[in-house]
């Protein structure tokens, strides 16, 4: 049994057939993204792997209908990782570019997207770390960035990540989110509150 137990992934040069109990061929037998996350936390971290794995995320998610041509069953698993080959060989540790290819030859790779939020939710919650969703109606200067995660860390006791967002139709303030916590400064969110207390005087 090798180090890390039986669902721990090795990834070689030349393992893409490697597999951890959570990723059965494909065939009838639904996998669970957490799982997958759980086994990637036994991985050693070479070279930034929560960094590796979410550039490779925003990098796809750049590409109009990405996520739906990984998950079509009538194209080759050999194109989806050629693909995969050509956009991030010798851009990535072994380890991560190698999770990736066998995501593709077990035709899983459209759950990418659910199994790096898994991921990062497992390691950020063994540091101690929770993540803020901050959306403003524009962006925020360093200042505003650093005012706004002190608070939060203030109030959460723990390391607070920052998540920026921008909308526009917020008009001004600023929307925070922690887990299923949110905290609606808006203007618009005001105006909302003060629309729903005008409501309950008629």
């Amino acid at each position: 049994m090798p180090p890390g137990g039986r669902h721990a992934f090795f990834f070689v040069q030349g393992s893409e057939q490697a597999l951890p109990a959570h990723l059965p061929p494909a065939g009838g037998i639904e996998i669970v993204p957490h799982g997958i996350a759980h086994d990637l936390q036994l991985l050693p971290d070479d070279g930034g792997l929560d960094q590796q794995l979410r550039r490779v995320l925003d990098d796809l998610s750049t590409v109009p209908g990405i996520w739906g041509y990984f998950a079509n069953p009538l194209i080759q698993r050999s194109d989806k990782k050629a693909l995969l080959k050509q956009l991030f060989e010798g851009e990535l540790s072994a380890n991560v570019y190698h999770f990736l290819l066998l995501l593709a030859d077990k035709r899983r790779m459209a759950l990418y997207p659910a199994i790096v939020e898994d991921f990062e939710k497992l390691s950020n919650e063994a540091r101690g770390i929770v993540i803020a969703d901050v959306t403003t109606a524009h962006g925020m200067s360093e200042a505003q960035r650093e005012k706004i995660g002190n608070k939060l860390e203030a109030v959460t006791g723990k390391t607070v990540k920052l998540r920026l967002h921008e909308d526009p139709k917020i008009i001004g303030g600023v929307i925070v989110r922690i887990g299923d916590k949110r905290i609606d400064g808006s203007v618009t969110g005001k105006l909302s509150a003060l629309a729903d207390e005008l409501m309950a005087y008629k």
